[in-house]
């Protein structure tokens, strides 16, 4: 026989798990109502599903929140973001109005062990990292759910609902005061994330009727927090929570239901069978969207607290900034595991500087203040309107977000192509309107993804207005300065009346030092974040992330 603690971490492993319930009651149902016209892959069937929603226009989603005994890292980031992302693409781009729902544990023995541990009470301990996690959330650019809900606020509920899957012959008490899921009861349909057949044999503990049955209420421990319910003192089990707070909100029926895979065993199973026991139905969460782990590189273990190998979001913040982590997230699929290394971060990093870069030269061309070949217009005309359809088509094909970076990044190639800088004006027609056309719409798809180019959190907008104006000054004031020193006295006249080659201009001897200060500003305000460029007797300028070397300052 094969021990329990082995099929629980067989289990866990969803992408090698292959089986399917053989009973009718196991297998998915597919949902009637409104057809969005997307598909996305359901880990209930493990494969991509059309995506239907109960009514038009309008998804109900529950995500299972952070247990708050610690501060949140990168793995937790991964998650939200990636779902964070789905949820934009919903709603800005096929108008589905999301209502989401996330649950806080503010009550578990993690909880209780670590405000033992500083002798602080596990609810002040609790709160101290739920705020920070909404900081964090805040700071990552996380839209916030419609609602937070606590474990601790809703007790009275958690009872109820565990008192009528008793009724409902699903669940049994213990001499001890513990309460149990039964799993026998509910037979095969027991596993519909991840199938048992007949491996769970090995004995468990001795009140358990099964091994696999699980805990909804647990009798309190000397020195742990309790609540009054009908069979003594105790605290809700881990996953009765999450069933009662979302059948609260959505009652019988959740169109998707969100969460990290390690979370689709047992957290997700037991809210699986703890609903349809409660709500005597074959099926309560129509799709299961499980994001993957996030690695650290050379590691194939999981980002994790419990095995010390993690970043804050806090730390990670200090050297990074929120768009380089979205565009992170972006450039994988979302269900998909992901390395996190100097290498990746470089990647987001210089695929936000080149879109950035586009929109700046574009803007820069559009204003006249560089000079061109003649365009292609028809040709990017085109090419926008392919981008536009790849986009379309890949975010409606289980949110693919890798197809839509590679679409934007092409588009970008094209338009770069025809921004070749030439010295002098050949007067040739111009053609701005594309351009805008084109950022315009490269700012508005990565709006909708999360990614501000626009920058408008980055600074105080005060503040913001102030350097805008401030550098824009200093720039013009260079710009005079380096025209001055790059004139030669005299030398405009000749050349204009010579119908030879005029020489190569040469600045004046004593304008040297002008022209090599000149280079030194520009130099200098790179690692301050200030960008410009050089264009023939005019230049430009962009505000770029100043990245701060917290690590260097610290040593």
């Amino acid at each position: 026989m094969r021990p329990f603690l082995t099929l629980v971490r067989n289990a866990a492993s969803l992408v090698s798990t292959r089986a399917v319930c053989s009973e009718s009651g196991s297998k998915w149902i597919k949902p009637a109502g409104y057809d969005t016209g997307l598909k996305t892959y359901n880990s209930l069937t493990r494969q991509k599903e059309p995506l239907v929603l109960a009514k038009e226009g309008v998804a109900t989603w529950y995500s299972c929140g952070p247990t708050v005994y610690d501060h949140a890292h990168l793995g937790h980031a991964c998650s939200y973001v990636r779902f964070d992302i789905l949820q934009r693409i919903l709603t800005r781009l096929f108008g589905i109005n999301v209502t989401h729902v996330m649950v806080i544990t503010d009550i578990d023995d993690k909880i209780i062990q670590r405000g033992l541990e500083e002798n602080v009470s596990p609810f002040v301990l609790a709160r101290m990292y739920e705020e920070e996690f909404k900081r964090d959330m805040m700071a990552l650019k996380v839209l916030p759910p419609a609602v937070y809900m606590r474990v601790t606020e809703n007790i009275p509920q958690i009872v109820a609902f565990i008192e009528g899957i008793i009724s409902n012959g699903h669940a049994y008490a213990t001499g001890q005061g513990d309460v149990y899921f039964d799993t026998r009861s509910i037979g095969s349909r027991y596993g519909k994330l991840v199938n048992f057949g007949d491996a769970a044999e090995a004995p468990g503990v001795k009140e358990k009727r099964d091994p696999r049955d699980f805990a909804l209420w647990k009798a309190s421990k000397p020195q742990e927090p309790y609540w009054m319910s009908p069979w003594g003192r105790g605290r809700p089990g881990w996953h009765i929570e999450c069933s009662t707070i979302a059948s609260s909100v959505f009652g019988s029926q959740l169109d998707i239901h969100s969460g990290g895979l390690d979370l689709a065993f047992p957290h997700h199973e037991n809210e699986i069978a703890q609903c349809e026991a409660y709500h005597k139905c074959d099926q309560w969460g129509n799709y299961f969207l499980h994001s993957g782990h996030l690695h650290l590189k050379g590691s194939s273990e999981k980002m994790s607290k419990s095995l010390k190998n993690y970043i804050t979001i806090k730390d990670y913040l200090q050297s990074h900034s929120a768009n380089e982590f979205r565009l992170f997230c972006l450039l994988t699929k979302y269900r998909s595991a992901i390395d996190y290394s100097d290498a990746s971060m470089n990647e987001a990093r210089s695929t936000l500087s080149a879109i950035s870069a586009f929109i700046h030269n574009a803007q820069a061309y559009m204003q006249g203040q560089l000079l061109c070949q003649t365009i292609q217009e028809s040709f990017l005309w085109e090419r926008l309107s392919a981008a536009q359809a790849s986009v379309q088509s890949a975010l409606a094909d289980d949110f693919d977000t890798p197809k839509v970076m590679d679409a934007i990044m092409s588009l970008i190639y094209h338009g770069n192509c025809q921004l070749q800088p030439v010295t002098k004006s050949n007067g040739t027609s111009r053609s701005p309107a594309v351009f805008g056309a084109m950022l315009t719409y490269i700012r508005d798809i990565m709006d909708v993804l999360g990614v501000d180019l626009l920058d408008r959190k980055e600074f105080h907008d005060d503040l913001s207005g102030v350097l805008h104006n401030v550098v824009e000054q200093l720039v013009r004031f260079r710009s005079e300065v380096r025209n001055f020193a790059l004139s030669v006295e005299g030398q405009a006249t000749q050349d204009l009346q010579n119908s030879v080659q005029p020489p190569r201009k040469k600045p004046h001897p004593d304008r040297v030092p002008l022209l090599k200060a000149c280079d030194a500003l520009r130099k200098d305000l790179v690692p301050l974040g200030v960008q410009i460029k050089d264009r023939g007797t005019t230049s430009t300028w962009e505000i770029t992330q100043q990245q701060k070397e917290i690590k260097d300052k610290k040593s």
